[in-house]
């Protein structure tokens, strides 16, 4: 299929339609897996974490740092697919504004038949698309910083173990250098 994001064309004086230069597809292709990506992500983190709550455990140190790398990632790629959305949206409505006074007249009208495409409501289904991926993008780097966050504190937690660990050995090998005390 024809994707309209970074697409373009001509306005033919004619008909009044638009010979469409149509981009890649990739574009589309794209925000569609990273939706599915996110999708997948987030089944399998609702029932791992679900099921952790309902034994009463917590996640393990590695487990804490998986969660981080995982977040950071799909952040990544959700602000790219976000970007590619936005400037492709933004390239059709350049294009649309050529012949109407806003992209959302545009979408009213019937404006590529000879590729038989309905292009009517196209500025609502890319407005609710651009939406989705900047409202998602918001979610996985919040969901980030609350697994950086949980991973400082394993880290904390595991520095502090430690440093107990060293103290009581001090304080043992500074209590067998003392001889022993008579009681009287």
């Amino acid at each position: 299929g024809h994707c309209l994001l970074f697409s373009s064309g001509i306005w033919r004086e004619t008909d009044g339609q638009l010979a469409v230069q149509w981009a890649s597809s990739a574009y589309c292709n794209y925000a569609i897996f990273v939706g599915l990506c996110l999708f997948v992500t987030s089944i399998i983190q609702i029932y791992r974490l679900s099921m952790m709550l309902y034994r009463g455990e917590d996640s393990s140190f590695l487990s804490a740092f998986i969660d981080v790398v995982c977040s950071i990632n799909l952040a990544m790629i959700t602000l790219v697919a976000a970007i590619i959305i936005t400037l492709g949206f933004m390239t059709w409505c350049d294009c649309m504004t050529k012949r109407f006074p806003s992209c959302e007249q545009a979408a009213g009208n019937d404006i590529d038949k000879e590729d038989n495409i309905d292009t009517s409501g196209f500025h609502i289904e890319l407005g609710a698309a651009q939406f989705g991926a900047w409202s998602s993008l918001t979610v996985w780097v919040g969901l980030s910083v609350f697994a950086v966050l949980k991973l400082l504190r394993y880290h904390q937690l595991e520095n502090m173990k430690v440093s107990m660990y060293r103290e009581r050995q001090r304080l043992i090998e500074a209590a067998g250098n003392y001889p022993p005390q008579e009681i009287s």
